[in-house]
């Protein structure tokens, strides 16, 4: 595929479009990551969660397929990613310093964690675009960088807003892990041939972990009451 040729442009063209679609989820793991953080702190979490973000899908991207090889993989990032689901959905404020400044390299750590754990079912569309040429995979990632960063920006003008939006958030990331679990290809077939299950465990998982979620917040509350 030659650079500046049509076939490279649809090809780029195609790869932002994925990438833009993908980038909800590392804009909400970002914007809940970061929301308990003083906002002198935020921007740092926001930018340093958009870069790792971006830098674990290229690195993905080269080793995808060998990486797909691995049994129960999927399996394995869906169950951590219900508990990054839940733990976002739990923390509470810190207005400690010394406690923020830890907090700040928590959140990074859980964005990292939770942008690889994604990336693994979802690099699969993006080398598919772009028919192994990893040119075409940087520029689509770079060009999504800032609205990785404008849209954790915006989620966390949300959730001060209407505080609710939290638990969507947190939904969105429990819904992702689901998919992530009914996908590995221990379990596929079966759940492809029942889909019935399959939406059934997909349902439970969300709500398992709002219903968790909400009643340990609740707890939280009343103790602080």
């Amino acid at each position: 595929m030659e650079i500046l040729s049509t076939e490279f442009f649809s090809a780029l063209l195609a790869i932002v479009i994925i990438d833009l679609v993908l980038a909800g989820d590392n804009a909400i793991v970002i914007g809940l990551a970061a929301r308990n953080l003083p906002k002198d702190k935020q921007k740092t979490v926001i930018f340093w969660g958009a870069f790792g973000a971006i830098a674990i899908r290229s690195i993905l991207t080269v080793f995808v397929v060998w990486l797909l090889k691995i049994p129960g993989l999927l399996l394995i990032g869906g169950l951590l990613l219900i508990w990054i689901a839940y733990k976002l959905l739990v923390e509470g404020k810190n207005h400690d310093n010394m406690k923020a400044e830890q907090s700040l390299w928590a959140a990074i750590k859980t964005i990292i964690i939770a942008d690889t754990v994604m990336g693994l079912d979802n690099v699969l569309a993006v080398a598919g675009a772009a028919h192994g040429n990893f040119l075409l995979v940087i520029l689509g990632l770079l060009i999504s960088i800032p609205i990785v960063i404008w849209g954790s920006t915006l989620i966390l003008k949300w959730i001060e807003k209407y505080p609710s939006i939290i638990y969507i958030g947190s939904g969105v990331l429990a819904w992702t892990a689901s998919k992530m679990i009914v996908d590995e290809p221990l379990v596929k077939n079966f759940f492809e041939n029942n889909l019935a299950i399959k939406w059934i465990f997909t349902i439970v998982i969300v709500a398992s972990v709002l219903l968790i979620g909400k009643t340990k917040n609740t707890r939280k509350l009343e103790k602080s009451n």
